[in-house]
């Protein structure tokens, strides 16, 4: 990792909730979640978190590193609904070697809803594709290749 991020550093990412990223999506095999109402769901959420701390880590990364999350802590405290925008300001709090500790919140068009602490650690790219080729081997399923073949298929890549 470069030495270009400090703490006290801050960014925001702004996304407007669609349909799809509320509670009955999330798991549409669960009874449970497909009787909630349709509001933004905390696991996507979390995710809106992460993401703007990866999208705040990016530019202060060398070539062949990424991070992985490794520690979220934070409360879901206000519902919302489709179509509203989220606001996440990511604030980095510390860096411990390649763990870099992040203070999230995230407000909607009228309420604070959700609000912790985030962690990832920078890794190396190549070294962790290769950790998840040998698990992959070992457990018998199919490998990265396969696997983002997989992705590229469905569109998303």
């Amino acid at each position: 990792m470069l030495s270009t991020l400090q703490p006290g550093a801050r960014h925001e990412l702004k996304f407007q909730v669609p349909l799809q990223k509320t509670v009955p999506f999330l798991y549409p095999e669960s009874r449970e979640f497909l009787a909630v109402p349709p509001v933004f769901a905390t696991g996507f959420m979390v995710g809106l978190m992460e993401w703007a701390c990866l999208d705040a880590l990016r530019p202060h990364l060398q070539d062949g590193e990424g991070s992985l999350g490794t520690g979220i802590e934070v409360s879901h405290c206000a519902a919302t609904l489709p179509g509203m925008t989220v606001a996440v300001v990511a604030t980095c709090m510390k860096i411990e070697r390649s763990r870099v500790t992040w203070n999230v919140e995230a407000h909607d068009d009228m309420d604070l809803i959700g609000s912790g602490e985030h962690q990832r650690t920078v890794i190396s790219l190549e070294r962790f594709r290769s950790r998840l080729d040998d698990k992959a081997a070992a457990c018998h399923v199919p490998g990265m290749d396969e696997v983002e073949q997989s992705i590229r298929e469905s569109g998303l890549h």
